[in-house]
């Protein structure tokens, strides 16, 4: 298994969770040393990893990354397109060069990795694994680039899933859409903010969002929010899209700000070398999701849509100012 980004969030809690499971990993991220500790950890543990330090911007390092894994084990049945930076601020506020860097990493990024991933798994099987986000399906006020970089990666990773059952390759293609997720993304994000950014409730823990990975490495599916919040979000944004933004105008940009002065450093153009899964978000953070669980597991689509109301029903209490 290739995970991109794996010395933070998502990537290191899926990176973990993988060698728990057996899994032989190939872990890229820019930050070396962040990237070295964690290989003694697992191999500490018993497990099968090795580090590539990639900045998944630059094509020739990610097709690097996937010789590497070919060097090293002969080949690879699961990719995950991981790697990616945050961005806040008003969009009339944002330098274009910050907008240009954040869809190198969250959208070139991936198509680089996607690109090469597809290449040799079409020879053997196996699956690509996208990251997108909720933002992929609802655009975010104050993380306007943010949102339009996941919208082109789910446009992208759809006509690739479509191309390839065109063409009968033995590969699944999976678009991973979280919610907001405790994880140092916030901390890391270039942020024009007056204020550190926080995420706006209903949050979970990033452990949530690699069970789901590895339950679509090994079971072949098409998407997946992963949060019964997000699916709500997204639900009630394309049955009521005006009165959706009009809510989330008025709920989500005021909270978005924390009481933390502004951020002095951000991980855009440097990495953060921090081996951190979780963030600093002050409040509850849910350690399960019942409608990724279920819609994660086969033949759970149907049982998906009653949890959909349920999920709506959670995204409608929580972004409600407080």
């Amino acid at each position: 298994m290739v995970i991109t980004g794996a010395s933070s969030g998502i990537g290191l809690s899926t990176a973990r969770l993988a060698a728990a499971q057996g899994a032989r990993l190939v872990l890229a991220a820019r930050s070396a040393q962040a990237l070295d500790h964690l290989v003694d950890e697992l191999r500490a543990k018993g497990a099968q990893a090795v580090a590539v330090v990639t900045d998944v911007s630059r094509q020739t390092e990610v097709e690097r990354l996937a010789q590497t894994a070919l060097d090293t084990y002969g080949s690879f049945d699961t990719w995950v397109n991981n790697a990616g930076i945050g961005l806040y601020g008003p969009l009339e506020e944002l330098k274009m060069e910050d907008m240009r860097r954040l869809f190198d990493v969250n959208f070139w990024g991936a198509v680089y990795g996607s690109r090469v991933a597809v290449h040799h798994l079409k020879q053997r099987g196996g699956a690509l694994i996208n990251i997108g986000s909720l933002a992929s399906e609802q655009a975010i006020p104050l993380q306007g680039a943010y949102s339009a970089s996941k919208h082109a990666l789910k446009a992208y990773t759809d006509a690739l899933r479509m191309e390839l059952e065109h063409g009968h390759a033995p590969v699944s293609v999976t678009l991973i859409k979280p919610g907001p997720i405790d994880t140092p993304f916030p901390m890391n994000a270039h942020s024009e903010l007056n204020r550190e950014p926080q995420h706006v409730p209903p949050v979970y823990a990033p452990e949530v969002v690699a069970r789901a990975i590895l339950q679509a490495a090994g079971h072949p599916t098409r998407e997946l929010f992963v949060g019964g919040g997000a699916r709500g979000m997204a639900a009630f944004g394309q049955l009521a899209p005006g009165s959706t933004e009009r809510a989330m105008a008025a709920s989500v940009i005021p909270r978005t700000f924390s009481q933390k002065p502004p951020l002095r450093q951000d991980a855009l153009y440097r990495a953060s070398e921090a081996l951190r899964e979780r963030g600093d978000y002050p409040g509850h953070v849910q350690t399960f999701s019942p409608y990724t669980e279920v819609v994660s597991r086969p033949k759970g689509a149907l049982l998906g849509i009653l949890a959909l109301g349920a999920a709506a029903l959670v995204w409608r209490s929580a972004s409600r100012p407080k």
